[in-house]
């Protein structure tokens, strides 16, 4: 058995670069930028009016104001703000030359025909700057960027309609168990619905990743082989729920071996998830978790994912917030690191969520995230801080 810190990094440094391709500016969210992009104008591209108002000059603030021309978002203003003058000006417009500041329409009242007053006792600029968010040639989004919807903003902006992206990689998804049925059927006996292969397609595909669920395998040696083999063929990864614990039946790991895969770990020191196997055949890298639903997101959280978005070209960091324990906890062994799911209270502290053992699948459904407790300690004092892993 390996240290959980041993895990990450012998996973970290498997990892390969994917090939790329190029991809419509509509379909790249949730992809990742394969070059860096930089923008082709400075943006703005003018001098833009932040809100609805009136261009002026601010040394005339205190003096009634001209109103010589409209402009609206897309105008090109005709006429120079002079001394006593302005321009009606709308969100977006182009601010016309001799104008270094816009005031709002709420802050002026009319003070005959075309002249207006400004009834405020100051004003910002109320400007936006050409070139002020980006300039020209400079970096708008570096490559390994994990394209979100604001993303996508700044790419058409800088006039990038197809941006080159890493390939995303195929995930084949197994679940082994004689006693395992798909969700569409009534259990009876000792036979139980399906949770993992749901859960772990729905995992792979939340990341824009490529899901082929491959359905349940029966608990033979050849049975679980052939599926491991045929997986192989077609996928970047395969991820196997079940049958990697020391179980008479627990056949995953010499299947693993027995079509060429080579395993670096089968035990990790983690709670839950400790029966979890990884290993490699070529450029295909297998996952074996554990058949236990909350063990199988747990471990596909902490290992599975961070590889996967290497695959894809991108350093994964995933989102850790340090927050007040809302309460005292306790566990009675600390051998191994313990990642707890939590809750988030209305006072924003985090609470232990119901808990019955890594069965237990809906202690997940109202989680804010995982808190570790490391090796070595054995609770957490009520108000004490905690790195909180939001899933």
């Amino acid at each position: 058995m390996i240290l959980f810190s041993e895990a990450i990094g012998i996973i970290e440094s498997q990892a390969v670069m994917p090939g790329t391709e190029t991809v419509e500016l509509h379909d790249c969210a949730g992809r990742v930028l394969a070059e860096d992009i930089f923008s082709d104008i400075d943006m703005p591209p003018f001098n833009k009016s932040a809100m609805d108002g009136f261009a002026c000059r601010r040394k005339d603030l205190g003096e009634e104001l001209v109103v010589i021309e409209t402009v609206k978002a897309g105008d090109i203003p005709a006429l120079r703000v002079g001394p006593g003058r302005c321009t009606r000006i709308m969100t977006g417009g182009k601010v016309p030359e001799g104008a270094d500041c816009v005031i709002m329409v709420e802050h002026t009242e009319p003070a005959g025909s075309n002249r207006i007053r400004f009834t405020g006792s100051g004003t910002a600029g109320n400007i936006a700057f050409r070139g002020e968010d980006l300039k020209k040639g400079e970096l708008a989004l570096p490559g390994g960027c994990l394209i979100k919807p604001q993303h996508v903003a700044v790419l058409a902006s800088a006039g990038c309609d197809n941006p080159v992206v890493f390939v995303r990689p195929r995930v084949a998804v197994i679940t082994t168990g004689d006693e395992i049925i798909e969700p569409g059927t009534t259990p009876s006996g000792t036979f139980i619905r399906n949770s993992n292969g749901a859960q772990l397609t729905a995992q792979v595909k939340s990341m824009g990743v490529v899901a082929d669920y491959r359905g349940i395998v029966k608990d033979t040696p050849g049975a679980t082989a052939s599926a491991i083999k045929d997986a192989l063929e077609s996928s970047d990864m395969v991820v196997i729920t079940g049958g990697v614990s020391a179980g008479d039946f627990d056949f995953v790991p010499g299947a693993l071996r027995s079509v060429g895969v080579d395993l670096f770990f089968d035990k990790v020191a983690v709670k839950p998830g400790r029966p979890t196997v990884f290993g490699r055949r070529g450029d295909v890298f297998v996952f074996g978790l554990p058949g236990n639903p909350v063990s199988s997101f747990t471990i596909f959280e902490l290992l599975v994912k961070p590889l996967l978005y290497r695959m894809m070209g991108h350093d994964y960091q995933p989102p850790v917030l340090r927050l007040p324990i809302g309460t005292d906890y306790s566990r009675k062994k600390a051998d191994r690191i313990a990642w707890i799911p939590v809750v988030l209270n209305h006072h924003g502290e985090v609470l232990p969520a119901e808990y019955h053992g890594s069965a237990h699948i809906h202690s997940l459904t109202g989680a804010f995230g995982l808190m570790p407790a490391e090796p070595g300690v054995y609770e957490f004092k009520k108000g004490e801080r905690v790195d909180v892993r939001q899933i």
